[in-house]
């Protein structure tokens, strides 16, 4: 009984203490990130703006990362994922394949066209 009771208070202490929020120097300032740096309005926006002064100075080394192992998640989706769909659509009462997983499916088929 005691060990549910401490278990049940660090779990409550882990949700007070995860929904806690600091503010940030942003939030100080009041600043608000635009969602882009070109106008609506502006039909000349891409041909008059520096596309480069709007990007960050120094690239997230976790983007390079991602650049790095994409074809590694395309030999996983093309390798495993896809067959793996294609063998369970055949029988979908066994495996659990729903409409849903045949909507995905059929996208993704025709989205790898580019």
């Amino acid at each position: 009984m005691k060990i549910k009771l401490i278990a049940v208070g660090l779990i409550l202490i882990a949700d007070l203490v995860g929904c806690a929020h600091q503010k940030s120097i942003d939030e100080d300032i009041g600043y608000v990130a635009p969602a882009s740096i070109y106008s609506v309005m502006d039909s000349t926006a891409l041909v008059y703006t520096d596309v480069a002064a709007g990007s960050p100075l120094n690239d997230n080394p976790w983007r390079w990362l991602g650049f790095l192992l994409h074809p590694v998640g395309q030999v996983l989706d093309y390798g495993f994922n896809r067959p793996v769909y294609s063998l369970t659509s055949g029988m979908p009462y066994l495996f659990g394949y729903t409409s849903e997983d045949a909507m995905l499916d059929s996208q993704r088929r025709h989205s790898s066209r580019y």
